[in-house]
């Protein structure tokens, strides 16, 4: 059992709010999961900066040209030069720590704790942007590790998170390691992931990506899908793990359970509906 939430924004007099708001989600989803938590966060970036960031990277840790902060067991390095150049860096400067995302929009915060103390660790409220998704982690699938945790981000500005378990994940992750994918933790979620970014770098849109997971991977779940233009939702033919999605002029939210949402602004008008089985929502920025 894990506890999922997602918010996109359409309004931009609510990009300073989006951290608030999502760390008041997350905070309800915390009954759901209290081993680990994270959160992906979506922002217009300064023209040219790019972000990398990893988890249980060494104190004090350096890489050239780049700036840092740590946030518990993440660091986030930010620089200006293209996201591969900054990738080469941080993988050359730290060969031994796991990288959570990169990209220009995106920045994965994520670890092992209680969600309440790491929301406050990493700063959530602060947090402005135009999207974000969140997590709590019950462990099922794998270990309790800061690699193990949610969200997942394995390509450019991709994001995903998840409540369920893929049933047949080993025999995908084979066939993806068979393929050139290298995998950093034994979480199945990470095979969905790698499955859906394998997609999109063949040309794939969110929708056909989500549609040939469903068609590949058995098991149940919810999912919430992210890149820096698209929120995307799918569950499995049975849909037997809870979701709820509400939608306004303003806003579009996802969350595992209703009470997450009622803090929004606006909910007492917004549309509320539960995703169909195997049908891929998304909206698009």
């Amino acid at each position: 059992m894990c506890g999922i939430a997602g918010l996109h924004l359409r309004d931009p007099e609510l990009y300073p709010q989006l951290g608030a708001l999502l760390q008041a989600m997350l905070g309800q989803a915390a009954e759901r999961g209290t081993d680990a938590a994270g959160v992906g966060l979506y922002r217009d970036p300064p023209a040219g900066l790019s972000t990398v960031c990893v988890v249980d990277a060494p104190a004090g840790a350096v890489v050239p040209g780049a700036d840092a902060v740590t946030m518990g067991q993440t660091t986030v390095f930010t620089a200006s030069v293209p996201p591969s150049e900054l990738e080469a860096r941080v993988r050359l400067a730290l060969p031994d720590a796991v990288l959570t995302s990169r990209g220009t929009h995106l920045s994965v915060l994520k670890g092992t704790g209680h969600p309440h103390a790491l929301a406050e660790t990493f700063d959530l409220a602060s947090a402005r942007g135009y999207q974000g998704v969140a997590h709590t982690r019950m462990a099922t699938e794998s270990a309790v590790t800061s690699t193990g945790s949610h969200p997942y981000s394995v390509g450019p500005d991709q994001c995903m998170v998840h409540n369920g378990s893929f049933a047949n994940h080993a025999t995908i992750r084979r066939a993806l390691r068979a393929s050139g994918v290298v995998f950093d933790s034994e979480n199945d979620t990470e095979v969905g992931a790698r499955f859906v970014a394998q997609q999109l770098a063949d040309g794939a849109d969110v929708e056909k990506a989500l549609r040939l997971l469903c068609e590949r991977f058995d098991g149940f779940y919810t999912l919430l899908v992210a890149t820096s233009n698209s929120f995307a939702v799918v569950r499995d033919a049975i849909a037997c793990k809870p979701a709820v999605i509400a939608e306004t002029d303003r806003w579009v939210a996802m969350a595992s359970e209703y009470r997450y949402l009622t803090g929004l602004p606006g909910i007492s008008t917004a549309r509320i509906f539960e995703p169909e089985p195997e049908v891929v929502y998304v909206w698009e920025r």
